[in-house]
């Protein structure tokens, strides 16, 4: 609704959208620059992935190598990839959330939530 019922200004309203669309892409940027951890058996396993959730790094500690045990390894990696995502999904909603809001609100096309 407009208030006073005058017509929206379509040259302003492109301005506005132009703008979000900039600012989308800049945060979209800024999370494949910015990288998160997550770990797993007390910090054994460390997996860095970027706020756009791609796998960067994987650090095992020698102590979570046990050659007669490779499936806890392979639960403790899947498990520190996961709180990894998990931690650049939140980060995703913190920086992206703000414009998802300014756009309608969530569940837009194209954005990770």
């Amino acid at each position: 609704m407009i208030p006073g019922g005058g017509q929206p200004n379509m040259q302003q309203l492109l301005q506005q959208a132009q703008k979000m669309q900039q600012d989308l892409a800049k945060a979209q940027e800024e999370l494949a620059r910015t990288e998160v951890d997550g770990q797993a058996g007390g910090g054994l396993v460390k997996a860095t992935v970027t706020g756009s959730g791609e796998l960067r790094g994987l650090r095992i500690d020698p102590k979570a190598v046990d050659p007669e045990d490779t499936e806890t390894l392979a639960d403790l990696i899947v498990a520190a990839v996961h709180a990894a995502n998990e931690n650049a999904k939140a980060l995703q909603e913190q920086k992206l959330g703000p414009l998802a809001q300014g756009l309608g609100g969530s569940g837009i096309p194209g954005l990770p939530f």
